[in-house]
């Protein structure tokens, strides 16, 4: 059971995906010759007006199959035949779509739970932070220039900078500092975390004392976008950890396999909970792993959405497009990459389930 829903839940993101590009290009009077949940062999599929509606054998993926997309074609319902806007607007509206579905389970989440405040409950003794002079109440609003939302923006950030010195900029109910606008004070210390042999991670020795309750509509709305800010933030420092040689490529990717595993054992502990821990459990995949689609398909890499984005920007700013045999050939390398990385991932899901 916990298996299928995984698999249904991973389905779905990729569905929103998908139906993204679907309906923009339905709206800008492009030809959709297949929308398909899944990949591999049909399984199912009905053809309604113009349009094959298909599920495949293999629910880790999907495809919105366009009118000339990758060839040229006369029919003015062909993808290269619209303005370069609309194709823009397209290609854009998969990620866009995941971002909108991590917002809608983000302000689920945040309704039932609400949100992790970067205030401090306490500082440790003769630790990095009380050195600095940091006390219990302070607010932690900038790290290094980076704005901070929530108290698990601070540990991100100690965790993605291992080491790294840091400028903490604050505010607190006191009589230090440059008086704010609220009666607070504001000021920043300098502080480097320290390693901790306990927790085999840099510390900067502070204490966080739980969830906050939001009220109105305001506040939710603001809350849910700081947990899509953080997903996205998140999924971007561990890229640039990656880069960085500071964890290995089996620590930051995962394939659809090890998600599906992943998602199957939180579920499975927030059953001994209750079912609205499982509920949100799930949704908190949603939030996660759909904001990280949506990041992932905006890099610039080529046969993902975000490497099209550049070929239709070089177009935008040129005036004429890339040659399209060019085109195709990057973007078919990029492919064959992609697939050679997909499955040595396959292949790590499975080694670290055995």
């Amino acid at each position: 059971m916990n298996i299928l829903a995984a698999v249904l839940l991973f389905g779905f993101i990729v569905l929103v995906h998908e139906f993204g590009h679907f309906l923009l290009a339905k709206c800008s009077g492009i030809g959709v010759v297949e929308f398909s949940v899944g990949m591999g062999p049909r399984i199912f599929s009905v053809e309604k007006g113009e349009t094959r509606y298909s599920i495949k054998a293999l629910p880790f993926g999907g495809s919105c199959m366009m009118v000339g997309e990758d060839s040229e074609n006369p029919d003015p319902k062909a993808f290269n035949n619209k303005p370069v806007l609309s194709r823009i607007a397209v290609i854009a509206a998969g990620p866009v779509f995941n971002f909108i579905l991590a917002f809608l389970f983000a302000m689920l989440i945040v309704a039932q739970i609400g949100h992790d405040a970067p205030v401090l409950t306490g500082v440790m003794e003769k630790s990095p932070a009380e050195e600095a002079g940091l006390q219990a109440g302070d607010r932690i609003t900038r790290i290094n220039g980076r704005h901070i939302t929530a108290y698990r923006d601070i540990m991100l950030y100690t965790f993605s900078h291992p080491g790294q010195e840091m400028k903490v900029s604050f505010t607190r109910p006191a009589q230090e500092g440059t008086a704010g606008s609220d009666g607070a004070t504001s000021g920043f210390v300098t502080l480097t975390p320290r390693f901790s042999e306990e927790y085999q991670s840099y510390m900067m020795g502070v204490q966080f004392g739980g969830y906050q309750r939001i009220h109105g509509i305001g506040q939710l709305i603001r809350y849910s976008a700081y947990e899509v800010k953080y997903c996205v933030t998140s999924t971007i420092d561990s890229l640039g950890m990656l880069f960085r040689h500071q964890i290995r490529a089996d620590e930051a990717v995962t394939g659809p396999v090890g998600i599906v595993n992943m998602v199957c054992e939180t579920v499975q502990e927030s059953r001994q909970i209750s079912a609205r821990a499982v509920v949100l459990t799930l949704a908190n995949w949603v939030l996660l792993l759909s904001s990280s689609l949506g990041i992932m398909n905006l890099l610039p890499i080529p046969a993902l959405d975000g490497g099209r984005l550049v070929f239709l920007l070089i177009e935008l700013v040129r005036g004429k497009p890339v040659d399209p045999e060019k085109e195709g050939m990057v973007h078919m390398a990029g492919m064959a990459v992609l697939m050679a990385l997909m499955m040595l991932v396959l292949f790590n899901d499975i080694r670290n389930l055995m």
